[in-house]
């Protein structure tokens, strides 16, 4: 009898066009569903909780598929060393009901998005981070980050080329945290439109950078029209930090991220 697994999963998206699966390019999805078909000696499809872009990192994609075999559960993650790239680690796996569906069951998603902001780079950063050499104004990226928190239309934060979907999203947090040089932007929502938490890092830089004013973010997240925005910001800084399954541990990151705001 099949089993629905669940798998959390860390990657260094730097080298991977993307989680999806690609035709003629290398994908997070394409190298998990290999090693799990060596290891069940059988074709397996996962499915994926967010489907991160080319560059974009995660240290919490949960993916679920059906499998039949004799190998424990628990032992997935040791088994799958031997068959993933070292960019790619399966962090635990738990058997799930027939029922459970990672995309439909999950009450939303946290986003990390950071940004090296200094005179100098920082070379251990630079696949991770944005790096901005110009000072950034904290307090009016604040009061960026203030203005997109509820239920809106983030229709201007789309990604060009999207395929259509409700653009009506709730943002439960967008925090700003400060480690010396390292800012992080925290977003925890119930759920993204493509290249949107890009978007929205690129223009609260924007609006660090002076480029923007409060008043005009505004016009432009009621205007719902993303020609009005500035540039996505670079893929390497975006993070999957984790996807949510219970109201419980929702809540709990949205505490721990208002103790640790600017």
């Amino acid at each position: 009898m099949k089993k629905n697994i669940r798998l959390i999963i860390a990657y260094d998206g730097t080298d991977f066009h993307g989680f999806q699966r690609q035709t003629n390019a290398a994908s997070i999805q394409l190298c998990v569903e290999q090693a799990l078909s060596a290891i069940f000696q059988s074709p397996i499809t996962i499915y994926g909780a967010a489907r991160t872009d080319a560059g974009v990192h995660a240290r919490g994609q949960v993916v679920n598929f059906y499998g039949e075999g004799t190998i424990p559960t628990e032992k997935i993650p040791y088994a799958m060393k031997g068959y993933l790239p070292r960019e790619i680690a399966v962090l635990s796996a738990e058997e799930m009901p027939e029922a459970f569906s990672v995309r439909h069951d999950n009450k939303g998603k946290h986003y990390c998005y950071s940004i090296v902001n200094r005179l100098m780079h920082d070379p251990f950063q630079l696949r991770y981070a944005w790096f901005i050499r110009k000072p950034l104004d904290r307090q009016a990226m604040k009061a960026g980050a203030e203005i997109l928190l509820g239920t809106h239309d983030f229709s201007a934060f789309e990604g060009q080329n999207t395929t259509p979907m409700n653009p009506v999203k709730t943002m439960y947090a967008i925090d700003l945290e400060e480690q010396g040089h390292l800012l992080r932007i925290h977003v925890v929502g119930d759920g993204f439109l493509y290249h949107m938490v890009r978007n929205i890092a690129g223009g609260l830089v924007d609006l660090g950078l002076h480029r923007l004013t409060p008043d005009e973010f505004r016009r432009i997240l009621e205007g719902k029209d993303r020609t009005k925005l500035g540039a996505t910001a670079p893929a390497q800084g975006l993070c999957l930090e984790e996807v949510f399954y219970s109201e419980e541990r929702l809540q709990s990151v949205l505490t721990q991220l208002k103790a640790q705001r600017i």
